[in-house]
């Protein structure tokens, strides 16, 4: 997260040390020194993500496959140029910055209130000035660059360190962020993605020994000078009496400056005249306040150490090694087998959220654009949290006959302090013979432990009874249902309308090019379909991390957002629906798409039907609800373990809905050959 105000400051204060450089030619310059090695930037791919979404619309749950043509532009760039690039992504969030990820999700909290508050005065999407990120934009982004052919790295620790270690031992030509610590890493050149001009290939390179010499340090100092400033390791609070002394030492000379840029002139002013030593370390460890950990300066500067580097300041036979070591000792996950395939698909960015589970325990969620004020949608993260539970139970019931660990999940949901983590109790799904164990699982072969794992997936969205039906369906469209059937058991308050605006979503979807999807217009934003729409990118993570478990029974690329699922036509959709539009209006006029809509209406609400869910039509009109409602939680939330789901509407609708009996039409293509039956819905 860096130094904070230190790139603010290099701007205003070291206009030397920030000069803009042509890439095409600094990778022609890598070329002729290095004649064996390709030109290579390191990604820091987490402080890109905001810079890469330039789709106009942001608000409706992304426009994934424009966010595609963006991505694919901007790798094809620097291909040409003959650049390769390395992407890396962060894959912990590390204790030490716990109150710092909770501090960023509270503000978040706030932008994403206010942007409601906005679409529902206004019924529009706002201005860039309140842009917040798609829900789950960075965990596709990762699968996007993989997809796309690119080396996609997910850490193991903090992505920054990792990065400018991945530079340095690989001899690359740069790296492309934006993050102050970059400034103090002794490491390749730190290139600026705020400043990047993709079609010219200009930007800002930042340097590190223009800073020293504008500040009169060496590059030593570089690290002290960052844990005296304050970083993640050392906290600002901490340091005030010694910014002070500094300041009194060394007094602003310019009157212009604000007190940031005055407190880093006088902190590096006292560092100038400290000798490197490991002496000098242990005298300020002994004048700072550090309270009862003594040792947070010397982590701090620990933490800028790249494997291979040395440092004055630290002994060498003193320095703990910053790497992955000890996990392995202290997991969750005590079959070597299983929890080294699991870091290394973690690594590859070829799993969800698995290692996380099998090596700590804990699973982070960040915002999603959800309305707090709507009290008719749970939180997103207590809609999954069933399957989470079921899920959680086949990473870790594996381990013996004890009691299943419990999993502490960081979620943001309405109401939720985030003062502690919430402790999950897995939940053993309900699979005929009981869970099959990991090791089948994942390393299993042959045609019965693929029908185990596709059984074992839907078993964690309590649809295992509708197997053979799922798997009779194209994989993006199975997953897509699977989905979509456990939204409408899970959320009572979702109606007829809504299951007719997510059908005619996927249906209609099929075949539009990025350029047709962005050349949608709407006439105004629905805040409730905002909701809805953030809700099922979200489920569609949860699907995820359902696959990963169960040995990837779909293709990950089957469960992708630009898949299934587009923003835009979603709230087109929608509002069509709740008008009470036509079908055929609902479908574009195109009539070969009236039986597959009937068809996967009637397998969902047969489902829901079996369950004792029906589902009512409460059509909304322009957007405004009709009646008062309020939220209704399935007892699922209360009772994670039922398997029983009845709505409120039940009773009064029993019978009225889904007449029409399901068309055959021709044999329909799975991604699972040995599973036929006859859908009529169209190959995907």
């Amino acid at each position: 997260m860096g130094i904070k105000g230190l790139q603010g400051f290099v701007a205003r204060v070291c206009p030397d040390a920030c000069r803009m450089v042509d890439l095409k030619e600094m990778a022609e310059k890598h070329r002729i020194d290095h004649p064996d090695v390709t030109p290579t930037i390191v990604v820091d791919a987490m402080s890109c993500v905001r810079r890469w979404y330039t789709p106009e619309s942001w608000v409706c749950g992304g426009q994934w496959r424009e966010y595609l043509t963006v991505l694919e532009d901007f790798i094809e760039t620097f291909k040409a140029a003959g650049i390769e690039l390395v992407f890396y992504f962060d894959g912990v969030v590390e204790e030490k910055k716990r109150d710092e990820w909770i501090k960023r999700r509270q503000q978040n909290n706030k932008e994403i209130a206010n942007l409601f508050q906005f679409i529902k005065t206004h019924r529009k999407q706002p201005g860039r000035g309140m842009f917040v990120l798609p829900s789950a934009l960075p965990t596709f982004t990762r699968f996007a660059l993989k997809s796309l052919g690119q080396k996609t790295v997910c850490t193991l620790q903090e992505a920054d360190f990792e990065v400018a270690a991945y530079a340095l031992q690989h001899n690359c030509m740069g790296i492309l962020g934006q993050d102050s610590d970059y400034l103090i890493y002794n490491t390749s050149p730190y290139f600026s993605i705020e400043k990047l001009c993709l079609d010219k290939l200009v930007t800002v390179m930042y340097s590190r020994e223009d800073l020293c010499r504008a500040l009169g340090l060496n590059m030593m100092h570089l690290p002290l000078f960052a844990c005296l400033l304050g970083n993640d390791v050392v906290p600002e609070n901490l340091l005030e009496g010694f910014w002070h002394k500094c300041l009194v030492i060394c007094p602003s000379r310019n009157k212009s400056y604000n007190r940031r840029t005055s407190i880093i002139l006088a902190v590096a002013n006292y560092i100038s005249k400290i000798q490197c030593l490991y002496s000098s370390l242990k005298h300020l460890e002994d004048m700072l306040p550090l309270g009862s950990d003594k040792t947070l300066l010397y982590r701090g500067m620990e933490s800028y150490l790249l494997p291979g580097q040395q440092s004055p300041w630290i002994p060498p036979d003193a320095r703990n090694v910053k790497m992955f070591s000890g996990q392995e000792e202290t997991a969750m996950c005590r079959d070597k087998e299983i929890f080294q395939l699991a870091k290394e698909h973690h690594i590859q960015s070829e799993n969800y959220a698995i290692f996380n589970i099998l090596s700590n325990g804990v699973l982070e969620c960040s915002n999603s654009l959800e309305d707090d004020c709507d009290t008719e949608i749970p939180g997103q993260a207590l809609i999954y949290r069933p399957a989470r539970q079921h899920i959680y139970s086949v990473l870790l019931e594996s381990e013996g006959d004890g009691a299943c660990p419990m999993v502490k999940e960081w979620f943001v949901y309405c109401g939720n302090p985030l003062q502690q983590p919430d402790l999950i109790q897995p939940v053993q799904p309900s699979i005929p013979g009981g869970t099959p164990n990991l090791k089948t699982l994942w390393f299993a072969k042959g045609p019965d432990v693929e029908k185990q794992r596709y059984s074992t997936f839907l078993s964690c969205f309590h649809l295992q009874d509708s197997m053979e039906e799922l798997q009779a369906l194209e994989a993006p469209v199975a997953a897509f249902c699977c989905l979509l059937t456990y939204l409408m058991l899970q959320v009572s308050s979702l109606s007829l309308e809504d299951l007719n605006a997510f059908v005619a979503l996927i249906l209609c979807l099929r075949g539009k090019s990025a350029a047709e999807l962005a050349s949608l217009q709407l006439v105004q934003v629905d805040s409730r379909a905002v909701h809805l729409g953030a809700v099922l990118v979200r489920g569609l993570t949860t699907l995820l991390m359902a696959n990963s478990a169960c040995g990837f029974p779909f293709r990950m690329d089957d469960l992708m957002p630009w898949k299934v699922f587009d923003g835009k036509l979603f709230q087109e959709k929608y509002q069509k629906s709740h008008r009470s539009c036509s079908l055929e209006e609902l479908l574009e006029g195109n009539e070969s798409l009236y039986t597959p809509f009937q068809n996967l209406k009637s397998l969902i609400c047969k489902v829901c039907a079996v369950k004792k869910r029906t589902i009512q039509s409460r059509p909304r009109g322009n957007g405004f609800t009709t009646g008062t409602h309020r939220r209704e939680l399935n007892p699922m939330f209360q009772q994670s373990h039922r398997s029983s789901f009845i709505s409120p509407y039940h009773n009064q609708m029993r019978g009225n809905l889904w007449r029409n009996p399901q068309p055959q039409g021709r044999r329909y293509r799975s991604g699972h050959p040995d599973q036929r039956r006859r859908f009529h819905v169209p190959p995907w």
